[in-house]
């Protein structure tokens, strides 16, 4: 990583690193000849860039294709009310040139795909991963890989996180601690499964110190070491991990030499979807109901997302159940089933269909759906 003269400006600015024998004008000076890719700008990314740019780090990317919604907020702590609606990416340059003006930000307002990652990651130092699903995770892993260079990883869920640096030059990579994703629908993502607000500031402010770590070359980097962090009950544990030889990407005899489809390894295809005839719409799941057709209407979410939100003539049988309560159910009367964005539903409606109920169908787009187009009275979440 390249060095960068300071300005007499900075140096009041960096003052107090200036003060720490293991940052100094020569750590500070890498700081700021150093560039970190930032893969997200929601829950992790924001206090990742908040602290980078504060630190100093010379140039920052950021790649998101997202715009702000009101359920982004007790956790994105880069925006506020008023922002809801406008492009992540617009909004966070605001705020973090009002952080810091002497960083060069870099705006790449675009999905981060298998045909431009490695385009986009090529020209920076480190990569830090704040997305939210495997497929990206996946992808951004490979492409550290193939580039050689670190992946600064944190992932959050509830009130339990994960953080890492997989640096396949000096240990494991994603891959080899996670050889293949979970089947679909099988864990939940944040929007299906919640986080506790706070959450994503702590994971994203150690995946920021290690970031600022490994431009120093100071301390002991999360390589081959994964910290679990409990929030409910205030605990870190680490995991060792060791590289795998026969890692696909990063092991002696890789397979993967370029970027694949990411989609269809974390589940598209892997799993038999449903018929499209399956899935109902929220128009014709009420165009259903008020014709008073006899259906069995099932709340397939957990009981505290039911005392949020319903939709009315609905029974509450929670997935987890679900296979356990068919044998009291009529095959021959059809059956729709709803979860919160469509996800679990579809899950579901495999153990349906799995059991005889062929009839048996799902709402896309879950009860949000419903909320968004229906019925604006049910609450969103």
């Amino acid at each position: 990583m390249a060095e960068a003269p300071l300005s007499n400006e900075e140096i009041l600015r960096y003052s107090r690193h200036l003060l720490m024998p293991e940052v100094g004008v020569a750590g500070q000076r890498r700081l700021k000849g150093a560039s970190v890719l930032i893969v997200g700008a929601g829950g992790l990314g924001a206090p990742l860039s908040l602290y980078l740019a504060a630190a100093g780090v010379g140039r920052l990317g950021l790649v998101d294709f997202d715009k702000i919604d009101a359920t982004n907020l007790h956790r994105q702590v880069l925006f506020t009310q008023g922002d809801v609606g406008r492009s992540k990416l617009q909004v966070a340059s605001e705020r973090l040139r009002g952080v810091n003006p002497h960083v060069d930000f870099r705006l790449h307002e675009t999905r981060l795909t298998s045909a431009n990652a490695l385009e986009i990651a090529r020209d920076y130092d480190i990569v830090a991963d704040g997305t939210d699903n495997f497929a990206t995770r996946y992808l951004v892993n490979d492409t550290c890989v193939l580039l050689g260079k670190p992946n600064v990883y944190g992932s959050i869920f509830r009130f339990d996180g994960q953080a890492s640096v997989f640096d396949a030059s000096r240990g494991p990579c994603y891959r080899c601690l996670y050889p293949e994703p979970p089947p679909p629908g099988l864990v939940p993502s944040c929007a299906e499964g919640g986080v506790l607000g706070i959450l994503p500031g702590i994971i994203g402010l150690i995946q920021a110190t290690e970031a600022v770590k490994l431009i120093l070359g100071q301390g002991d980097p999360l390589i081959g070491r994964l910290l679990l962090f409990d929030a409910l009950g205030m605990t870190f544990r680490e995991l060792r991990l060791e590289k795998n030889p026969r890692c696909p990407v990063c092991g002696e005899q890789p397979a993967i030499r370029e970027l694949i489809d990411y989609e269809a390894f974390c589940g598209g295809g892997a799993i038999e979807e449903p018929r499209e005839e399956s899935a109902l719409s929220a128009s014709e799941l009420k165009r259903l109901l008020e014709c008073g057709q006899p259906i069995r209407l099932v709340d397939i979410r957990e009981p505290h997302e039911f005392e949020i939100c319903r939709i009315e003539g609905a029974s509450l049988v929670p997935q987890a159940r679900l296979a356990q309560t068919l044998e009291d159910w009529d095959p021959e009367l059809p059956v729709v089933v709803y979860c919160h964005h469509g996800v679990r539903s579809r899950a579901a409606l495999r153990t349906l269909k799995s059991a005889g109920f062929w009839r048996a169908q799902h709402l896309a787009g879950g009860i949000d759906a419903w909320s968004r187009l229906i019925d604006p009275s049910v609450p969103r979440y």
